[in-house]
């Protein structure tokens, strides 16, 4: 059975080399011993020995209530979902008030501290820098604070060890129904810590590799905006948009339909070279490599398909990811639990269906039903209705438009290549393989 959704229109000298000589073969142990006093001065030590400080938060009776935390207030009070890997995220916040503050004893932050999550979602971290907006910023009971003797830890560099130590975090987890990471077991985990003129030059080498990947993510941000700005701006806010024609989405594609799972029992049908995404991976963004893949008996023995390149990916199950989008750049597979709309280019684009369902995000979310969570449906998605522009007014968007969406790919890819270079320098620098 072919598993391919086809596009439109697919087929488918001696004594004078003396001192030469000398210098040649002493050279390996010039560069031997003075690689050894290097790697002498750098440790290996466990948290709880370092030069820092483990810092708990306030888990007294004095804890907030949930009638005491706010959308609004004097200070923000952190949750599991303001730290993320190696990145605060304030797209949702909450506050407790001054006199709130003024009683919590612990958990407090000053600039260079790095907050740790360990219960719940474990392992995620942020350094509070002062760039940051938020002033008065305290943790909840499942995150601990890292606190760096700046005189001699670099709080980046602690950051990047840390980052670097995630993969052993697991070992010091304990708890089933919800899994902890208390700091008499966070205290054993070992990190790197060269000379602290070391630790500035590998702190500086990441975080460049690391600002250029933020500017490239706030560009597409901006771009992302004047795209949408310019959809609403020529089709919805437009007075001629009565006389335009009502068609459905399935009007306007070759192919709607599901992804699917193959059998996670059969180990076979993973690994493979074939990319295969899940919701969580989608986040309105061009969807270049997927964190598992499967392979060819996966895709053929399973509900799964094979999507075109262009392809625009639509959450359907489960808030908060229903309505979050994806463009595939190369032939790929996804999930059941999202929807892959195929576009007849004679008809619209890419950009216009994708600046729509962005556009329609919270009228999708009301359409999702169910009663344990809340979904769409293909048919759902066929069926949603829309008003087709004429072509000139098409035409116009799409010239701007594309521009927008080529730019965000193409800093997409940098982005791509950037975090690639940082992520294979980070355990070579950290180890001393790579000199500074």
């Amino acid at each position: 059975m072919n598993k391919n959704i086809p596009t439109k229109n697919a087929t488918m000298g001696a004594t004078t080399h003396n001192h030469k000589e000398h210098t040649t073969a002493t050279a390996p142990f010039h560069s031997a011993f003075f690689e050894s006093l290097h790697k002498e001065q750098w440790q290996r030590v466990k948290l709880g020995e370092a030069p820092l400080q483990i810092i708990d938060g306030d888990r007294g009776k004095n804890y907030p209530k949930q009638n005491e935390l706010f959308d609004n207030g004097y200070c923000l009070f952190l949750s599991t979902k303001n730290v993320l890997n190696a990145k605060f995220d304030f797209t949702e916040c909450q506050f407790i008030n001054k006199e709130k503050d003024e009683i919590l004893r612990k958990g407090k932050l000053q600039i260079d501290d790095i907050v740790l999550t360990t219960r719940g979602t474990i392992g995620n971290i942020a350094l509070y820098r002062e760039n940051i907006d938020y002033k008065n910023i305290r943790i909840n009971s499942g995150m601990v604070i890292l606190r760096p003797d700046i005189m001699e830890v670099n709080s980046t560099f602690l950051l990047y060890a840390m980052l670097n130590s995630k993969k052993y975090i697991d070992n010091f987890v304990s708890g089933s129904a919800q899994p902890q990471l208390p700091i008499k077991d966070l205290s054993n985990l070992t990190i790197p810590l060269p000379p602290l003129e070391t630790q500035h030059k590998i702190a500086e080498i990441l975080s460049s590799l690391d600002d250029k990947i933020d500017l490239l993510h706030r560009q597409n941000k901006t771009l992302e905006s004047l795209s949408l700005t310019l959809f609403r701006h020529t089709f919805i806010d437009n007075p001629k948009r009565n006389a335009w024609e009502e068609v459905t989405l399935n009007d306007i594609c070759l192919k709607i339909a599901s992804g699917g799972t193959p059998s996670t029992r059969i180990k076979e049908y993973y690994s493979g070279k074939i990319n295969w995404y899940s919701t969580k991976e989608l986040d309105d963004n061009f969807l270049f490599d997927s964190i598992q893949t499967i392979t060819e008996d996966g895709l053929e023995n399973s509900s799964a398909k094979l999507f075109p390149k262009d392809t625009i990916i639509i959450a359907i199950y489960a808030a908060p990811t229903v309505g979050r989008l994806g463009i595939l750049t190369q032939d790929s597979a996804f999930n059941q639990a999202a929807c892959g709309l195929i576009i007849d280019e004679t008809k619209c684009s890419k950009e216009f269906v994708f600046c729509f369902l962005k556009n329609e995000r919270e009228n999708l979310n009301l359409l999702a039903s169910g009663s344990a969570q809340q979904n769409l449906n293909v048919e759902k998605i066929k069926r949603y209705t829309l008003l087709l522009p004429d072509k000139a007014t098409f035409h116009n968007f799409q010239i701007q438009a594309k521009g927008f969406f080529d730019k965000i790919y193409n800093n997409s890819k940098q982005i791509q290549n950037l975090e690639s270079l940082r992520d294979i320098m980070l355990p070579k620098l950290l180890s001393g393989e790579m000199e500074v």
